[in-house]
């Protein structure tokens, strides 16, 4: 499995550096329609360590935004490509904050909620189409559903 493989690389790569590394995002719930990139939520000891890690990270496979980084105060952010395609995300954030807390909750909440994800799936294809090329405002209009079924609204 993709998601094993690459946890089992990050481990290698960067020992000890991680407090746990988990699947996150729409290939992390079986059957659920998804694009083919893996996200990784991985946990660390506190953004200073986040921030550290951003050279390491990068000479492991991965590139970044500075620029859009820059604009998080939750995480770093990366992506890994093969064949000019993303392949995984990687948010490296404080293990045990609101960020890792509701990531796995969201995802936790698809796996047991088929309703939800069908809800969550047509939503995402509906968005596809109306933001095509521009991410930022897909990523921005999934989040009143998330919100939702968080109890966060």
């Amino acid at each position: 499995m993709a998601f094993a493989a690459e946890r089992e690389r990050l481990l290698s790569a960067m020992p000890g550096v991680f407090i746990e590394l988990q699947r996150i995002g729409s290939t992390a719930v079986p059957g659920l329609q998804a694009k083919p990139i893996i996200d990784i939520l991985a946990g660390v000891e506190s953004m200073g360590v986040a921030v550290a890690l951003v050279d390491r990270v990068c000479r492991s496979g991965y590139t970044t935004s500075a620029e859009f980084n820059a604009t998080l105060t939750d995480r770093r952010w990366f992506m890994r490509s093969a064949n000019g395609h993303r392949t995984h995300h990687l948010h490296v954030v404080v293990h045990g904050s609101i960020f890792w807390q509701e990531h796995l909750e969201f995802r936790d909440k698809l796996l047991s909620d088929p309703d939800l994800a069908d809800r969550y799936v047509a939503l995402k294809v509906e968005l596809a189409e109306r933001f095509r090329t521009d991410r930022d405002a897909y990523t921005d209009a999934k989040g009143q559903l998330i919100r939702s079924a968080l109890g966060k609204t």
